[in-house]
């Protein structure tokens, strides 16, 4: 039989990419269709694991990709608003989320994947509304996966006819690690568990693969999907790298557990086939969702000793950034608004701790380059983003509540400095994308400067501890001494202003070098009048 080589491989590669296309597509449609709700589920839905699996199976489901809710979850551990035991749930429930692609794919639509490409592309060129196109995005995406699955299927089924396929898949029967081994490889190659499931639906559709050889690559497989997670998680906190290595030890255990009960689970998946008339695409389908599942409840009542394992074998102190509140208790406002006012005023208090945490970040940054300090202040921005949110609906919901004359002028005071606090974390952001651009353009700032910028954030950085002081304590004597340092910014801001248009004027400073400089003083300026507004409010000004 002759094989015309160039056309396999064209078909194969094409129908792949095609393929790989249509699930990117289906995965990005439907997730903009749920929007941030996506990581509301995540966020809301993780108290306990049980739960934490089902927020796993349904984002899963939503993006059409394991990898992606494991790298959304390495990233909301990262920002501390989900712990880690929290996150182990979510990985194993992506595992079982993941096996829907497949049953998807067992329907065999191939015939209409040219329709369904067509009524995607319409209602994505047609329509202006946002929901429309959205919803056709997920729709292309859908006939793109099939009309690829079809060309790889015609490009794959004269492989059956060839020796040297034939062989390999005599030998992956005999020796079910060398299938693990090729699944684990083509998922990291072409970063998708569901397009290996795909190759193997098709191969042994076309007879060109045995049941006993098609299982370890499924297994493999899983093993391959982990690599996007420790990609992710490079670099990122040590929660966020324990939570890939979960990920890599739930798949790895995963397959030895499937290799070792393999002939077992041969002939389990044999015996849903004929009960059940299944057709090849889905025995796979069957076969991939059932292993998922089993390895789910296998290892769901380990997670405690997983999170251990993971703790001892990366070690480190979880240097987080707790995003969510500690002391907003709903109950108070019903029973009592002075007891809520406290609460709020401890998480205000908490909040205006990392500011300046995150301000002495940005100095360290500054003077370091080293971008750890710079992810830090990001993650407290983000945090105090989250918290002055927060804050803000208590007290807003408090003040429905009756209150004492005193009581509702401290709820203004609260109210007031929850503003200028978040707006502390905005000037140190926009520091920090200052640094950003300096460093990517190789701008060079003169010892003067920098040691005038240093000057500037050590003031800064007392002024906002000292009103973050005042506050807690309502201290007239440290809220006077806060507006005092805030005149002696402004007057330092001027000054630094003057003398660096004379450096300007003698050549010693660059253009660019200016913008920076200039840029970074007034943020620290403004950092200063927000310190004094939070005075301001305990001077009952």
């Amino acid at each position: 039989m002759d094989i015309d080589v160039q056309t396999l491989i064209f078909q194969f590669i094409g129908g792949l990419g095609i393929f790989l296309l249509g699930i990117k597509y289906m995965g990005e449609g439907l997730q903009k269709s749920a929007g941030d709700r996506l990581r509301d589920i995540l966020d809301k839905t993780t108290s306990n694991p049980f739960l934490g699996v089902l927020a796993g199976i349904v984002v899963t489901i939503l993006i059409q990709s394991s990898s992606g809710t494991t790298v959304l979850t390495v990233g909301l551990v990262n920002a501390g608003f989900m712990t880690l035991r929290q996150a182990i749930g979510v990985i194993m429930g992506a595992n079982v989320g993941t096996t829907v692609t497949a049953f998807i794919i067992g329907i065999d639509l191939g015939e209409y994947a040219l329709p369904i490409i067509a009524v995607g592309s319409f209602l994505l060129f047609f329509f202006k509304s946002q929901k429309v196109s959205n919803i056709g995005q997920a729709v292309f995406g859908f006939g793109a996966l099939f009309f690829g699955l079809e060309l790889m299927s015609s490009g794959m089924s004269p492989l059956r006819e060839v020796q040297a396929f034939q062989d390999l898949t005599v030998s992956m029967s005999e020796h079910s690690i060398l299938g693990v081994v090729i699944g684990t490889l083509f998922t990291v190659i072409v970063q998708s568990s569901t397009a290996t499931i795909g190759i193997l639906q098709g191969l042994f559709s076309e007879g060109a693969i045995s049941l006993e050889a098609a299982l370890p690559v499924l297994f493999g497989d899983n093993i391959g999907t982990t690599i996007t997670a420790v990609l992710a998680s490079i670099g990122a906190s040590v929660a966020a790298r324990r939570t890939a290595l979960v990920h890599v030890i739930f798949n790895v255990a995963g397959a030895v557990i499937g290799v070792l009960l393999l002939g077992l689970f041969t002939q389990y998946v044999m015996y849903l086939q004929s009960s059940f008339g299944l057709n090849p695409e889905m025995t796979i389908a069957f076969a991939h969702g059932s292993f998922n599942l089993a390895n789910l409840i296998i290892q769901f009542p380990f997670i405690g000793a997983l999170a251990w394992i993971v703790t001892k074998i990366v070690p480190g102190d979880d240097a987080i950034v707790e995003y969510n509140p500690k002391h907003l208790d709903p109950i108070f406002i019903q029973q009592s608004s002075t007891l809520a006012l406290d609460q709020a005023k401890a998480e205000i208090i908490r909040m205006g701790e990392y500011a300046y945490k995150g301000l002495e970040e940005t100095n360290l940054y500054l003077t370091t380059q080293n971008q750890k300090h710079s992810e830090i202040s990001m993650q407290v921005e983000g945090a105090l983003n989250n918290l002055d949110q927060r804050i803000t609906e208590y007290l807003v919901e408090l003040s429905g509540e009756s209150m004492s004359e005193m009581d509702s002028a401290k709820h203004t005071v609260l109210m007031d400095s929850v503003r200028d606090i978040e707006r502390i974390g905005d000037h140190f952001e926009n520091i920090i994308e200052l640094i950003d651009y300096k460093i990517s353009n190789k701008v060079h700032l003169t010892e003067q400067a920098q040691e005038d910028l240093n000057n500037m954030f050590d003031l800064t950085i007392m002024t906002v501890k000292q009103a973050v002081t005042a506050l807690e304590n309502m201290d007239r004597e440290e809220a006077l001494a806060v507006v005092q340092k805030e005149d002696q910014i402004d007057r330092m801001e001027r000054n630094y202003r003057k003398k660096h248009i004379i450096r300007m004027n003698e050549g010693l400073c660059s253009g660019s070098a200016g913008i920076v400089f200039v840029d970074i003083i007034s943020n620290l300026e403004r950092i200063g009048d927000h310190a004094s507004n939070i005075a301001e409010t305990v001077l009952g000004e």
